[in-house]
């Protein structure tokens, strides 16, 4: 018997229309907005041939249990869930902006960060298959519906995937506490991709190397390392505050 749950918020829509359309039950769409980026969603779900429900805000608030869910929610099947990153950036209007989470077993960690990535506007998450979490309940539970909002992308090789992503001209930046640079004195623009290891070993060994430049945060008192959803909440900060300081 197949399972559903809502999904929220044009970036989740839409990347699940365009990769998995078929897992789609159907489209909840604010009644009240009629501008040009409803107007591309509606024409997407139409030749997907998704059933279209009118709704008002209230309702889509109740459902989402959130205001954020920018006028749009769909139902979907959790059976036939498939998310893949060229879906994700084929996308984006926007440079993309990434946040990949290496060797995260603690689904409490997970969630944070995952609320984390939907607070900055990250894109979409990307973890390795093996030797992370996944999205289990806790972690549903923990990431209070970002979840649904944020692309969950499981790869089964993280250093290939790490390249693929400079194919596409995304910098991927790791953090380290032995980094030469630390993160004040780095230049975030364009395209990037965040990558964080676990609290207590770091990035592993190929996916450090495989990173365009290594950061650390700088630590002014006497613990030696940060929860990777703090760090993780620092670097976009930063690099959110950079795109500001450049408008």
């Amino acid at each position: 018997m197949s399972s559903t749950r809502l999904i929220f918020g044009f970036h989740a829509v839409t990347s699940r229309l365009r990769q998995n359309p078929d897992s789609i039950k159907e489209i909840y769409i604010d009644a009240t907005r009629s501008d040009q980026r409803i107007r591309g969603l509606i024409k997407l779900a139409e030749s997907q041939k998704i059933h279209l429900i009118s709704s008002e805000p209230q309702r889509l608030t109740s459902m989402a249990g959130s205001c954020r869910h920018q006028g749009v929610a769909a139902k979907i099947d959790t059976s036939r869930s498939y998310v893949d990153i060229y879906d994700v950036l084929d996308t984006l209007t926007e440079p993309a902006k990434l946040l990949v989470l290496d060797g995260i077993q603690d689904p409490h960690n997970l969630g944070a960060c995952l609320r984390v990535a939907d607070a900055f506007g990250v894109h979409a998450v990307i973890a390795p298959k093996d030797r992370a979490v996944g999205l289990t309940a806790t972690v549903h539970k923990v990431a209070s519906g970002a979840a649904d909002t944020i692309p969950y992308i499981i790869v089964t090789n993280l250093a290939r995937t790490l390249r693929q992503l400079k194919e596409r001209d995304i910098w991927v930046v790791g953090t380290s506490d032995d980094a030469d640079t630390d993160l004040i004195n780095v230049t975030l623009k364009g395209p990037i991709a965040w990558v964080l290891g676990s609290e207590g070993k770091g990035l592993r060994r190929l996916t450090r190397e495989t990173c365009d430049q290594l950061v650390r945060i700088p630590m002014l008192g006497s613990v030696e390392s940060l929860n990777v959803s703090v760090s993780a909440g620092i670097c976009l900060f930063e690099t959110y505050r950079q795109i500001i300081d450049k408008k």
